[in-house]
């Protein structure tokens, strides 16, 4: 069976199917890399924020004691100031990390969109690659029908050339 020669017609589409699944398997990278940029840094202001609290807890144990060993009221004000900046750290860094956990939602969703569009672009892909695939072996068959069609006439004519000029065919009784 001979080759074929001829050009896939949609080889152009075929192409920016390639090129769209590719494009769209860097965008799924990239987002991949934002959520897990974004849980990231989600986990180290939780960090932040539980390393505030053990401070004023620590904060207060000390404060207590110094009350306790008798401490004058004007330390006592310094504690409760300090005790209080502490607490707004806290309220400040929760809302942070409430800010940073809609950031990761959206993440995750953006990488969802992604997902979906490569999913998409490679069974377009997909579909194309196979497409080609039918083209090239509806392309062979038809070839290979032309060419037994082609040697059935040259058989004929041989025959016909024999008979003609007179000879027997040398596998009849």
């Amino acid at each position: 069976m001979a080759t074929v020669d001829k050009k896939y017609r949609l080889q152009a589409l075929l192409v920016i199917k390639e090129r769209e699944k590719a494009a769209a398997a860097e965008a799924l990278a990239r987002a991949i890399a934002a959520l897990n940029a974004a849980r990231k840094k989600e986990k180290e202001l939780i960090e932040e924020k539980e390393k505030i609290v053990k401070k004023w807890f620590a904060a207060r144990d000390e404060m207590r004691k110094e009350m306790d060993r008798g401490g004058m009221v004007q330390e006592g004000n310094v504690h409760v100031n300090f005790l209080r900046k502490l607490k707004e750290d806290e309220e400040k860094k929760q809302k942070e990390i409430e800010e940073q956990h809609e950031a990761v939602v959206e993440a995750e969703g953006a990488v969802a969109r992604a997902r979906r569009d490569y999913i998409e672009a490679a069974k377009e892909h997909q579909i194309m690659v196979k497409h080609k695939e039918l083209w090239r072996k509806k392309l062979n068959a038809e070839l290979s029908r032309k060419e037994e069609q082609e040697f059935d006439e040259l058989g004929n004519t041989i025959h016909q050339l024999k008979r003609w000029k007179g000879e027997k065919n040398q596998f009849t009784l």
